[in-house]
C-alpha cells in the first residue's frame, strides 16, 4: 500500500458494503472498498434466500422496519441501473390453523404500521389456489404481500462493486483487517500480513465479523448489548424443471428463530427451499443430513408434491443475528470517525439500498464533506447473456467475437467470450467460483462436472498463471494437486 490517505474506507464487500461504496461515489471522495476474501459477496451475501422482503416481519418502530420498507421501494430502481434481474413476484405467509391465521392478522397490522402497501389476507379458497395451484390444501389462509420480490444477491453485490469502481472507488481484495490505528489526522487499517490502508473515515460493514472490527476500535462496551450470534441456514436448490412449480415466495408462519423455511422460485429459473436456523461458528457453511431433512419436511408441508429428485445441490450460509434483533448502525464512541453497521441480518438484502443511503446521511452528520460528483454514472451496461439471445443475435455476436461460438457450460449455455469478459471486468473474476457467480457456468444440473476443467484452463490463460495455481474460491482451495504427465 502507498501513503495515500482515502477520504473513506469501507471494510466488507458484501451487498451492504458494495452499495454503500457506490452511494459514496455520488460525491467527490477518494474511496477504498476492502474485502478479506478473493472476491466480493463471499459471506452472507452469497448464501441467503435471495428474497426482497416486503417489510411486515420487523417490529414497528425499529430501524430494521424502516429500512426494510424503504429498501424494498428502492430495489427496482437500483437493479434497473445495475443491470440486475429483479422480479417482484409477491409473497404468501401460509397458515394451517386458526392460531396461525390470527398471527397473520398481527403480521398484516404490523406491516401496515410499517408502511407496507397492498397487504391482504386470502382465505384458503379458489383465489389462493388460483395464485398457487400446488399449495397444500391443508392451508387455511395466507398473508399476501405483492411488493415482495426476488433478486440474485451476489450478482447485485458484484454489479454494485463494479459501478463503484467505474465511478472511482478502489477495490482491495484479499485484505484482512487485523488492527485499526487511530492517528492524529487519519486512521490506519493494518492487514494481518502488515499491509496498510489509510483513511479519514471508516465504515465497518464486515457482516459476521463486524463485532470484531468494533472491538479493534475499542467499542466493546458499545456492542455488548447486541452480541452477534452466528446462525446457519441450509438450503437445497432444485433444477430449472422445478422453477415454475410455484409463482410466489411461500413462507410458513414465522417462529422466534426467523421467517422459517420457504419455497421460492429464483430469478434464474430454479426453485430454492430453506433455510433452517442453527447456531454455529462464523465459518461453518457445512450441510447436514438432519438439516436437509428438516428443510425437505417443512417445504413439503407447504407444497406436498415437490419432487426431491430434482434437487441439484445443497449449500449453507451464515447470518449475523444480533441479540436485540435490530440493525445497529451507530458512530463509534472511541473513534468518532468510524461508523459501525452491525447485526445486518435478514432482511439485510431487501434493506441494502436504504442502509447505504442511511449510512451516507450518518457520515455527513459525522463531518464527512459531501460535494456532488457531477460525473457520477449510475449505470452498468451489460451485453445480453448468450443464453437469452435469439439466433440472429447469436450469429451477430459470433461474427464480432469468435469466442461466442465456444460453449463452455452446456447446462447454462455460457460461452468463452462471457467468461473472458468477466475475468477482465471492473470487479475481476479470478477463481472458478467467481466465474460461476457471474456467468452461472457450473450452476446447472451437472454442477460443473463438464465445464470446470475448461474454466480452469481459461483462467490460467487469461491470468497468465499455471493451472496448478488456479483456485476454486481463493487461497488454499487449489483444484489441481500436480501433473500426471
Amino acid at each position: 500500500m502507498t501513503g495515500e490517505i482515502y477520504d473513506i474506507a469501507i471494510i466488507g464487500a458484501g451487498v451492504v458494503g458494495a452499495l454503500t461504496a457506490r452511494e459514496l461515489t455520488k460525491y467527490n471522495l477518494k474511496i477504498a472498498l476492502i474485502e478479506k476474501e478473493s472476491d466480493v459477496a463471499m459471506g452472507t451475501s452469497k448464501g441467503n434466500s435471495a428474497i426482497v422482503h416486503a417489510g411486515f416481519d420487523a417490529e414497528s418502530g425499529t430501524l430494521k422496519a424502516e429500512l426494510n420498507v424503504r429498501g424494498c421501494e428502492m430495489m427496482q430502481s437500483a437493479c434497473d441501473d445495475l443491470g440486475v434481474h429483479y422480479n417482484k413476484n409477491g409473497s404468501l405467509v401460509c397458515a394451517f390453523d386458526d392460531k396461525e391465521t390470527e398471527h397473520l392478522k398481527k403480521l398484516k397490522k404490523r406491516g401496515e404500521d410499517n408502511g407496507v402497501e397492498g397487504l391482504e389476507i386470502i382465505s384458503g379458497d379458489k383465489k389462493l389456489f388460483d395464485l398457487e395451484p400446488n399449495l397444500s390444501r391443508e392451508i387455511k389462509a395466507a398473508l399476501y404481500a405483492p411488493t415482495a420480490g426476488i433478486v440474485c444477491p451476489y450478482f447485485l453485490t458484484i454489479a454494485a462493486a463494479e459501478n463503484a469502481v467505474l465511478n472511482g472507488c478502489d477495490l482491495f481484495l484479499n485484505f484482512t483487517a487485523g488492527a485499526i490505528i487511530n492517528r492524529p489526522q487519519y486512521l490506519t487499517i493494518k492487514s494481518i500480513d502488515k499491509r496498510e490502508i489509510n483513511a479519514r473515515y471508516i465504515v465497518n460493514s464486515a457482516g459476521l465479523y463486524s463485532d470484531e472490527i468494533a472491538l479493534m476500535c475499542g467499542d466493546g462496551e458499545q456492542i455488548k448489548d447486541f452480541e452477534i450470534i452466528p446462525r446457519k441456514g441450509e438450503y437445497m436448490l432444485m433444477d430449472k424443471k422445478a422453477g415454475a412449480f410455484v409463482n410466489s415466495i411461500l413462507f410458513s408462519v414465522p417462529s422466534d428463530k426467523g421467517k422459517g423455511i420457504l419455497v421460492s422460485p429464483t430469478v434464474d429459473g430454479n426453485l430454492i427451499i430453506g433455510p433452517n436456523a442453527v447456531e454455529t461458528e462464523k465459518d461453518d457453511v457445512s450441510t447436514t443430513i438432519q438439516g436437509l431433512k428438516e428443510i425437505e419436511d417443512s417445504a413439503k408441508k407447504l407444497v406436498p408434491s415437490l419432487n426431491m429428485r430434482q434437487v441439484i445441490t445443497s449449500f449453507a450460509g451464515v447470518r449475523s443475528t444480533p441479540k436485540n434483533h435490530d440493525f445497529n448502525i451507530f458512530q463509534s464512541k472511541n473513534i468518532p470517525e468510524v461508523l459501525h453497521l452491525i447485526g445486518i441480518e435478514s432482511p439485510g438484502l431487501a434493506s441494502s439500498p436504504a442502509i447505504a443511503e442511511y449510512a451516507v446521511d450518518m457520515l455527513k452528520d459525522m463531518g464527512l464533506n459531501l460535494t456532488e460528483n457531477i460525473n457520477f454514472n449510475p449505470k452498468i451496461i451489460r451485453r445480453k447473456s448468450f443464453n437469452l439471445m435469439n439466433n440472429g443475435e447469436r450469429a451477430e455476436a459470433i461474427k464480432k467475437n469468435k469466442l461466442y461460438s465456444k460453449i463452455i457450460c452446456r447446462c447454462e449455455t455460457v460461452t468463452e467470450a462471457e467468461i473472458v469478459e468477466f475475468i477482465h471486468s471492473l470487479c475481476p473474476a479470478a477463481t472458478v467460483d467467481a466465474i460461476k457467480r457471474r456467468t452461472r457456468a457450473g450452476m446447472g444440473r451437472c454442477q460443473g462436472g463438464f465445464c470446470s476443467p475448461r474454466v480452469v484452463e481459461i483462467l490460467s490463460r487469461e491470468l497468465s498463471i499455471d493451472m496448478l495455481n488456479v483456485t476454486k474460491k481463493g487461497e488454499g482451495s487449489y483444484i489441481l494437486t500436480g501433473r500426471t504427465k
